[in-house]
């Protein structure tokens, strides 16, 4: 049988009787949209990586118990767990700091891309460094639906459910966080002209 080509639901049940590859399956197909919204909200891979896996216990353990309810998508039901993980883990800091990338990591490794030439991927680069930056000093909600919404691939519906607002929240506060970005942008083009 190959695990691939199985539902996520099919993954589940193929685990809960005993396969624990198809866990393993199902947990490589999730793993980069979930990890790396957990470190865009996070912004330390250390920290991201101990939520990550603290996330894929607390699915263990619900899968076990047999509480999972197979009518939602699993994808959302372990975004809404690392969401309220993140948002304990910030309750417990009560501080946020900046998206930077760092030796060991940087969030754009992570998203597919295609073979540039070294001058595309220069620009690449230095273009998603400014976008981080605009993202970076957006308010929090602002911030968190464009987070989900560009990095994490939700749709504006599984955002809404997920932060707990009406879909049209969702997209004002998209809204709100491009013309302030737009707003960025255009001061920045003032003070290099």
């Amino acid at each position: 049988m190959n695990l691939q080509q199985l539902s996520d639901k099919e993954l589940i049940l193929s685990y809960l009787e005993g396969d624990h590859s198809a866990f393993e399956t199902l947990l490589n197909r999730h793993r980069n949209k979930i990890y790396t919204s957990i470190y865009l909200f996070v912004k330390d891979p250390d920290l991201a990586e101990d939520i990550f896996q603290d996330v894929f216990i607390k699915i263990i353990d619900t899968l076990k118990k047999g509480k999972y309810n197979h009518e939602g998508k699993f994808l959302q039901w372990a975004m809404r767990i690392s969401y309220n993980m993140c948002v304990d883990q910030f309750r417990r800091s009560k501080r946020r700091s900046k998206v930077s990338a760092t030796e060991t990591f940087d969030i754009f490794d992570v998203l597919e891309s295609h073979e540039d030439n070294m001058e595309t991927q220069i620009i690449k680069s230095q273009l998603h460094t400014k976008v981080r930056e605009l993202v970076d000093k957006l308010p929090s909600e602002q911030r968190e639906v464009v987070i989900l919404r560009h990095y994490a691939d939700m749709s504006f519906k599984e955002i809404s459910q997920l932060t707990r607002v009406s879909i049209n929240t969702a997209l004002g506060r998209m809204r709100y966080a491009l013309i302030n970005m737009r707003k960025m942008v255009d001061e920045r083009e003032l003070l290099t002209t």
